[in-house]
C-alpha cells in the first residue's frame, strides 16, 4: 500500500508531510469534542473522520505533488457515509450536506435556485476509484453510537424541516472548524510558527474582576436611581441558579441592564457549566461603546479576555483562504469567553452557508446569549429569528436572556403564533420597577416643520433632537449651527469620531454649558448621555422609550421637569417600513397615552404592529414555510441563507483613517494608518484579523451607489486587492472627503474642489 496524505510541504522526500489518516482522525476528534457540548459528537466525528476521503485517490496524491489539476475530494465521503450506515441513511445524508460542502458550502438538497451544484447531483457524479487504504486505516463510529446521539434532540413536529437545517449547520460548523485548526496546526509545526500562547481568563476569573467593578461602582455614592440600578443587580443575579432555557430582563432605559445582564450571565455561565457569553447588541454604531464597557470591567485580564466581532471586516468576500491563512481570520471561531456581536452578525450566521460563516456556530452551544434590546428583531424575519432562539435553548444546551426596557411580545400568552413558552423574568416586579424608575413625562405635541424645531433648539440651553434620518438631522443642525454648543451625530462619522464629540457632549452637560445636539436614532441604544429635554421625531413606541432614556437618565430634575416631547414632521416623513411602527405608535397612543411608557402600553404596541403584519409579514420571504415539510433530502440551505439578509440594501464598510481636530480640521489619524501601513506590507508580526480589530472603530458604512461615486472620484481605493480583492478593505484616501461636522461627505461629493483632494 501506497501512503496517502492530506497535506504536502517543499520537501520532495515527503517526510513532513502530513498523513491523511492523521489529518483524518485529528478532524474527527476534534469535531466530536465540538459537539459533544450538543449531543451529538458521534455525528461530528464521522463527518470528520469522511470529510476528505475523496484524498484517497490516484489524482489526488498526484495533485499534492503538482501532477495533476485540482478535483473534488469532498463528494467521495458524502456518498460513504449514507452507503455505510442503510439502516440510518436519512440521518447520514444530514452529514453528507455538511462533508460535501466543508470547502464550497451547504448546497440545497435538490436543484434549485442555487449556484452551487446540488447535494443530489453531486451523489450520482462519475468520480474517480478510492484506494482501500481508508478501509484499514479509519475506524469509524458504530451504528449504534450514531442513533444515539441523533435521539437526543427533542424534536417539535411543527418545523421538523427547520430542526434539521439547523443540525445540519451545527454539525458542519463543528466539521469546518475542526478542519481549520489541525490544518493551522500542521502548517505551524511546518512553519515554526508559536501556537496561541494567550490562554483567555477563565469564567471565573471574569467574574471575580466584575465583581470588584460592581462594587466600585456601588460605592459611589448617588440618589435614587443609583439605588434602584443595586436592587435591579441583586434580583437579576439571584436568579443565576435557575436551570438553563429562555429568560426576560425587562428593565427601564437607564436602570444598569448592561452590567447587570453581564453579572447574571457570567453567575449562570459557572453555575450550570457553561463555556462563554455572548453579548448580541442590535447596531454595529453601538457596538465599539459596549465592548469599551466591558473592556474597561476586565480590564487587567488582557485583550483575550472580551472578543468584539461584527460584519464589516470579518467577513470571507470570495473562496475559502488557503490552509497556511486559516487562522489569520481569528474571529470566525469565537474562541473567548466573552465576545460581543452584532445581530446581522449572529443571526445571519445561524442562516448561514458559508464555512466562514458557519464556523463559529457550535460555539453558541453550550453558552450565555443575551440579545440586547430585543425589540429590535427585524419584524420581516421575526419568526426565524424566534424559532432560531428557541431551538438553541432547547437542543444546544443555550441560555438566552431578551434584555430590554421594551420587552416584545414574542411568547405564546403574547398571542405570537409559534412563539417562545417558559420565559423566565429575571425583574421580581418589572411593573413595579417601572413606577419607581419613572423620570420622564411623555407629551405628544403633533406637527412641526424644521423652524418650529430650530426655535425649540434655540430656547433651551441643554436640549437633544433625534430624528429618523441623516438628511433631516443635517439639516436641523444647519439651521442651528451657529448657536452655542450646537453638535451633530450621525452614522457617517466614524465610532472614533462620534465617540470624540459624545465625551464633549457630557461634559457640557456636566458643566451646565450650551449643548444642543441634533441626532439620528444612533444615540437611543447605549449611550450613556443625561438632558432636560428630548425632542423625538414619530417612530415606533420602543424608539420612543429609548430617546426617554436620555433625558433626565440619573433622576436628579423632577419627572415635570423632564419631557420627551414626541412631533410629526411633513417635511421629513419616515421611510416605508419606520412609518408602520409610526401608525402602531400612534394607535397605542390613542389608548395609554396617560403612560405610554408603562408595560401595558409596550405590550399593545407590538401586539399592534405584530398584529399589522401578519404571520406572513413576520416571515417575509417564506423561509419558515420553505423548510417545513423538507426531509433529509431537500433542505434548500443556499436558498435560505440567500432569504436570510436583516439587511435588504446592504452596506460596505470604509475605513476612514482620519481625526478631527480641536479646532475642526481632518487630519490623518496615527493608529488608524499605522495599521494600515501593516496591512499594506503584510506585517508577518500581525495578524489580519488582529489589524482588523484595530480599524473597526474607524469605519463607515456606506450604501452602494456612495461608494460607487467616492471610487468614481478616486476618493476610495481597496487596501492590497491583489491580497484581499477589491472589496475587502476600501479606504478613504482623501480628507476633503470627511467633514469635521458631519462625517464623510458623499451626496455633495461633487462640491469638492479638485485642489482640496491632495493626500
Amino acid at each position: 500500500m501506497q501512503r496517502c496524505y492530506a497535506h504536502s510541504t517543499d520537501r520532495h522526500d515527503k517526510q513532513d508531510w502530513q498523513p491523511l489518516d492523521e489529518h483524518l482522525i485529528g478532524v474527527g476528534a476534534r469535531a466530536r469534542t465540538a459537539a459533544d457540548v450538543f449531543g451529538v459528537g458521534a455525528l461530528a466525528e464521522a463527518a470528520g473522520l469522511l470529510h476528505d476521503l475523496g484524498k484517497y485517490t490516484d489524482g489526488f496524491q498526484a495533485r499534492l505533488e503538482g501532477k495533476a489539476p485540482k478535483l473534488d475530494h469532498a463528494t467521495h465521503g458524502a456518498r460513504e457515509i449514507i452507503a455505510r450506515y442503510p439502516r440510518i441513511a436519512p440521518v447520514m445524508h444530514l452529514l453528507a450536506y455538511a462533508i460535501a460542502g466543508h470547502h464550497a458550502g451547504l448546497a440545497n438538497g435538490r436543484n434549485g435556485e442555487g449556484r452551487r451544484t446540488s447535494l443530489a447531483d453531486r451523489l450520482v457524479k462519475a468520480l474517480p476509484p478510492l484506494l482501500d487504504d481508508w478501509r484499514s486505516e479509519l475506524r469509524l463510529p458504530s451504528e449504534e453510537a450514531l442513533v444515539a446521539a441523533t435521539m437526543r434532540l427533542k424534536p417539535v413536529p411543527q418545523r421538523a424541516g427547520f430542526q434539521l437545517a439547523f443540525l445540519v449547520r451545527m454539525l458542519f460548523s463543528a466539521l469546518v472548524d475542526a478542519d481549520y485548526l489541525d490544518t493551522d496546526a500542521f502548517y505551524r509545526r511546518i512553519d515554526g510558527r508559536p501556537f496561541r500562547q494567550d490562554a483567555p481568563p477563565s469564567l471565573d476569573a471574569l467574574r471575580d474582576r466584575l465583581d470588584a467593578c460592581l462594587a466600585q461602582l456601588a460605592g459611589g455614592g448617588g440618589g435614587e436611581v443609583h439605588r434602584l440600578r443595586q436592587e435591579v443587580l441583586g434580583e437579576v443575579r439571584a436568579g443565576a441558579a435557575r436551570a438553563p432555557g429562555l429568560f426576560s430582563l425587562t428593565v427601564p432605559t437607564g436602570g444598569g441592564k448592561t452590567l447587570a445582564s453581564m453579572a447574571f450571565a457570567l453567575d449562570h455561565a459557572i453555575a450550570h457549566g457553561l463555556r462563554r457569553v455572548i453579548y448580541v447588541i442590535p447596531f454595529t454604531s453601538i457596538i465599539e461603546q459596549n465592548a469599551a464597557v466591558f473592556r474597561r470591567a476586565f480590564a487587567d485580564l488582557g485583550e483575550a479576555a472580551v472578543l468584539e466581532h461584527h460584519s464589516a471586516l470579518a467577513d470571507d468576500p470570495g473562496k475559502a483562504p488557503e490552509a497556511q491563512d486559516k487562522l489569520r481570520r481569528a474571529m470566525e471561531n469565537w474562541d473567548a469567553p466573552i465576545v460581543v456581536t452584532t445581530a446581522v452578525q449572529f443571526f445571519e450566521s445561524l442562516f448561514a452557508d458559508r464555512p466562514s460563516r458557519c464556523r463559529k456556530l457550535h460555539a453558541i452551544a453550550g453558552s450565555v446569549v443575551v440579545l440586547d434590546e430585543a425589540q429590535m428583531l427585524p419584524p420581516a424575519l421575526l419568526r426565524p429569528c424566534v424559532a432560531a432562539i428557541d431551538e438553541l435553548a432547547l437542543n444546544y444546551r443555550t441560555s438566552v436572556v431578551l434584555c430590554t426596557a421594551t420587552q416584545p411580545a414574542l411568547c405564546r400568552e403574547d398571542g405570537f403564533v409559534d412563539g417562545l413558552d417558559g420565559v423566565r423574568e429575571l425583574v421580581v416586579d418589572p411593573p413595579a420597577l417601572y413606577r419607581r424608575l419613572q423620570r420622564v413625562r411623555v407629551r405628544d405635541i403633533g406637527p412641526c416643520d424644521d423652524a418650529d424645531l430650530a426655535q425649540r433648539l434655540r430656547e433651551r440651553p441643554q436640549i437633544l433632537c433625534i430624528v429618523n434620518s441623516r438628511r433631516h438631522a443635517r439639516a436641523l443642525y444647519e439651521r442651528i449651527a451657529d448657536c452655542a454648543g450646537a453638535v451633530h451625530l450621525s452614522t457617517l462619522m466614524h465610532a472614533r469620531h462620534r465617540s470624540a464629540v459624545l465625551a464633549d457632549v457630557r461634559r457640557r452637560l456636566r458643566e451646565g454649558e450650551p449643548c444642543r445636539v441634533v441626532s439620528t436614532s444612533l444615540i437611543e441604544a447605549g449611550v450613556d448621555v443625561d438632558f432636560p429635554c428630548v425632542l423625538r421625531a414619530e417612530a415606533g413606541l420602543d424608539a420612543i422609550a429609548q430617546a426617554a432614556g436620555r433625558c433626565n437618565r440619573e433622576g436628579r430634575r423632577p419627572v415635570e421637569d423632564s419631557e420627551v416631547l414626541v412631533f410629526s414632521s411633513s417635511e421629513h416623513a419616515p421611510p416605508h417600513e419606520l412609518a408602520r411602527y409610526a401608525q402602531a405608535y400612534r394607535t397605542t397612543a390613542r389608548h395609554h397615552g396617560q403612560d405610554l411608557l408603562g408595560l401595558d402600553a409596550v405590550r399593545a404596541y407590538f401586539q399592534e404592529m405584530y398584529w399589522q403584519k401578519g404571520d406572513n409579514g413576520l416571515d417575509q420571504k417564506g423561509l419558515l414555510a420553505l423548510v417545513k415539510d423538507c426531509r433529509h433530502d431537500n433542505l434548500p440551505f443556499e436558498t435560505l441563507a440567500a432569504g436570510f439578509r436583516m439587511i435588504d440594501s446592504p452596506l460596505k464598510p470604509v475605513i476612514v483613517p482620519f481625526a478631527v481636530t480641536a479646532d475642526g480640521r481632518v487630519v490623518p489619524d496615527a493608529i488608524a494608518h499605522e495599521a494600515l501601513a501593516a496591512l499594506e506590507a503584510g506585517d508577518p508580526q500581525r495578524r489580519v484579523g488582529a489589524i482588523s480589530r484595530v480599524l473597526q472603530p474607524y469605519l463607515v458604512q456606506l450604501p452602494e451607489p456612495a461608494l460607487a461615486d467616492l471610487k468614481r472620484y478616486g476618493a476610495v481605493q481597496a487596501v492590497r486587492p491583489e491580497r484581499f480583492g477589491d472589496e475587502q478593505f476600501l479606504r478613504l484616501m482623501l480628507p476633503a472627503y470627511y467633514d469635521p461636522r458631519f462625517g464623510v461627505r458623499w451626496e455633495d461629493a461633487t462640491e469638492i474642489p479638485p485642489q482640496d483632494c491632495i493626500f
